[in-house]
């Protein structure tokens, strides 16, 4: 790393991404430098000349698959499985990558990166229909032209391919059976896969559908995102897991004597909250013959890590998809069920369910936040600062996660952070892996690390860990917050959050909350504009037509 200029805080997390031989690999192929967390490509550039001199340019094709890979590796980031190839070479052109294309066909042959041309399969036609469906269509309203070459990486191609294969294990190893009941019950009698879609008062269905399936003599077990997630079910909760503790083995049935889960049927809640890998292993992990459930809200911001997994399989139509008919209760879900058919309306909220607070800058809504977290709300409301969550756009920005944690614990919890920045009674958000977080309080620190009460749980935090998996959780994201519920919710819109705003951001951030929803309000127009028009950007992924291809009817 010295010889190249880096770091030397690098040499570990070097060694980590590239395994034991790290020293060789970078002295072969600096450029593989990118596969280091948070490297960027100039920084890399660096490296590589400091080693290589005259024999480092932008075509050097080690530098151009490296990149290919970095680029397919941010998109993931952002929750793609796969980019279109056109996007990616206007990604190499960007890093000045002479030839794009050539660029692409390299990290194909040497296998870094994958191609996927996915085939649609026209449905044959009478000749009605030809007459009917109109020159370029297939009379369903698609265009009849072939879906774009994608790009994927490995990790991910084998994920959904994966994911794709163990969902059609479920759907034709099922026994249909008749149960009697609601139509959930019903579905989930006669078929392995069903989709059930609702809002926060629906998840009592699936959960009723799982204590139904128990009475029947059957292994039945709800999964869930998160803690917040299970305590929310209340007394049925206490049946529950978290999707985490289930894989990890903490929680559960147990396994057979072939690694699968001891389960008839397994329900998963939050849904959309389930990355593809999650998905895949959680799949693979169910016996022949198991229902699986997946129950989620179709509206909320999608999987902090890559895919949609729920999205995929709702669009697929390969399995029966039961919509709840229960309402969210109050003025605050009449608010959050118009945010999801884009209205904004302005409800009646006798018991302060819901309160606008407008400022003008970022600075009023840094300063309004604290006040609602520590006085207004405990006062008016009767929630804690320590049951109520704020939530933001993003992490960076004047009135961004940072800004407001950075002044909510000198309101909240002053300290001089001693422990890494941290101490004792300090609110965080644990990432115990990419794209999952945990929140929790610090409870002490040692030579190991930090010490954390998650729940229920005692969580340690590796000392090594603390400065890239920790982060202070008075005010988390809207993705960050998904899946989980607080008393109380104030949701902080400044100024400049207008452009990160869509209608699943509004729709995520004011459902996390049970009984009170703040909102400091700063961006004027953009908030309804965002209800009505912002449709958040679609995930590239290959699950869709990989279902399609597997469970499709004849003639769909």
């Amino acid at each position: 790393m010295a010889r190249g200029g880096a770091p030397e805080a690098l040499a570990g997390p070097a060694a980590a991404a590239l395994g034991e031989g790290a020293a060789g690999v970078l002295l072969d192929d600096p450029w593989q430098l990118l596969a280091v967390a948070g490297v960027r490509p100039e920084q890399a550039d660096g490296f590589a000349r400091a080693l290589l001199g005259p024999d480092c340019g932008p075509g050097d094709p080690r530098r151009t698959v490296a990149l290919t890979v970095w680029l397919l590796e941010r998109a993931a980031l952002q929750g793609h499985t796969a980019q279109e190839v056109g996007t990616v070479r206007a990604g190499l052109a960007a890093h000045s990558v002479p030839d794009p294309g050539e660029a692409v066909d390299t990290a194909v042959s040497e296998g870094a990166v994958h191609l996927f041309q996915e085939e649609r399969e026209a449905p044959e036609e009478t000749e009605e229909q030809a007459e009917e469906s109109g020159e370029g269509t297939d009379g369903s309203g698609e265009s009849g032209e072939e879906p774009p070459a994608l790009l994927g990486l490995d990790r991910y191609a084998l994920a959904e391919e994966s994911l794709a294969e163990g969902l059609a294990r479920l759907v034709r190893t099922a026994t249909a059976d008749a149960w009697e009941g609601s139509e959930l019950e019903r579905a989930a009698g006669a078929h392995g896969l069903v989709l059930h879609t609702g809002g926060e008062a629906a998840r009592a269905e699936p959960v009723a559908l799982a204590a139904k399936a128990r009475e029947r003599g059957l292994r039945a077990l709800v999964a869930v995102h998160s803690d917040g997630g299970r305590r929310a079910l209340g007394a049925a909760g206490t049946e529950a897991v978290t999707v985490a503790a289930l894989l990890s083995g903490t929680a559960g049935p147990g396994r057979d004597e072939d690694g699968a889960f001891v389960l008839d049927l397994l329900v998963v809640l939050d849904a959309p909250q389930v990355d593809v890998e999650t998905a895949a292993t959680l799949v693979e992990s169910l016996p022949d013959g198991c229902r699986l459930v997946l129950s989620g809200d179709p509206e909320v911001l999608g999987a902090p890590g890559a895919g949609r997994v729920f999205a995929d399989a709702l669009a697929a139509r390969v399995c029966p998809r039961i919509a709840s008919r229960v309402p969210d209760p109050g003025p605050l879900g009449e608010l959050v069920s118009g945010i999801g058919v884009g209205e904004l309306n302005q409800v009646e909220a006798p018991g302060k369910e819901v309160v606008i607070v407008p400022v003008r800058d970022a600075g009023e809504a840094v300063h309004r936040t604290v006040q609602l977290v520590a006085d207004s709300v405990p006062r008016a409301i009767g929630v804690p600062p320590e049951r109520t969550q704020v939530v933001t756009v993003g992490h960076g920005g004047s009135a961004g996660t940072r800004a407001l944690n950075a002044a909510l614990k000198q309101r909240l919890n002053p300290g001089p952070g001693r422990f890494g920045g941290y101490d004792p009674g300090d609110r965080v958000a644990y990432a115990p892996v990419p794209g999952r977080t945990v929140t929790g309080t610090v409870l002490s620190a040692d030579a190991e690390g930090l010490r954390l009460r998650c729940g229920d749980d005692e969580v340690l935090v590796p000392k090594e860990r603390v400065e890239s998996a920790l982060r202070h959780g008075w005010a988390l994201t809207a993705h960050q917050a998904a899946g989980t519920r607080w008393p109380a919710v104030v949701a902080v819109l400044p100024g400049d959050a207008a452009g990160g705003l869509s209608r699943a951001w509004v729709y995520t951030a004011f459902g996390r909350a049970e009984r009170h929803l703040s909102v400091v309000h700063g961006v004027d127009q953009a908030l309804p504009r965002a209800v009505a028009e912002g449709v958040a950007p679609e995930r590239t992924t290959r699950l869709r037509p990989l279902l399609e291809a597997l469970l499709a009817a004849p003639g769909e």
